[in-house]
């Protein structure tokens, strides 16, 4: 997506061989008209799917999801990261490790909101090491409720989560792929690697 590839560059610090700092624009301070583009293309994206919900992660995944969920015209359900008083019992629960934290959280996402009916598109900020993804995907297996694929808004593809889901057999969609971080740049995939 040539309009997140020209922000990751005009925008983007990269802080090391593996992290990107995109708070400009998408995990701190968010950029709405790139959301909207962001959401959009995802919807034409997975439009042929059947999608009857999205389903993220607090917090930076959730604008992007809001913008396909409009275009769409379906609910955005995140999965919560801390526990909340009105948010007990009656859970989809799963682990997730995160790596720029270094912390792992269990995440939860009421049984009320995701079924058997449901067809879900999983949307994330960032595919790294795959494990708030595959935490995602693993709520919707105890759900029984069919998965559409994942969104992934920037992956890192020269880290192992892509390969992790694509192995399973998953739909996988990045907006900005990218190749390398090393000596301070940003290198894109020209071409989707698994092709």
């Amino acid at each position: 997506m040539k309009l997140l590839k020209e922000k990751i560059m005009q925008e983007g610090k990269v802080l090391s061989e593996d992290v990107l700092k995109v708070d400009a624009f998408l995990n701190h301070q968010i950029d709405p008209v790139l959301m909207k583009a962001i959401g959009e293309e995802f919807a034409t994206r997975f439009k042929e799917a059947g999608i009857t919900k999205i389903l993220t992660i607090e917090s930076s995944g959730i604008a992007p999801s809001m913008f396909a969920g409009l275009t769409l015209g379906v609910p955005v359900v995140f999965a919560r990261k801390r526990k909340s008083l009105t948010l007990s019992g009656n859970l989809y629960t799963s682990k997730v490790h995160s790596f720029t934290k270094n912390e792992t959280n269990e995440i939860s996402v009421s049984k009320d909101f995701i079924n058997s009916d449901d067809v879900v598109l999983v949307i994330d900020d960032f595919l790294a090491n795959g494990q708030a993804a595959l935490g995602l995907l693993e709520i919707l297996e105890q759900a029984n409720a069919k998965n559409a694929g994942v969104g992934i808004v920037i992956e890192k593809g020269f880290q192992t989560g892509g390969s992790l889901i694509r192995e399973k057999g998953i739909r996988v969609e990045s907006l900005a792929n990218i190749k390398s971080l090393a000596d301070g740049k940003v290198e894109f995939f020209e071409e989707d690697p698994t092709v």
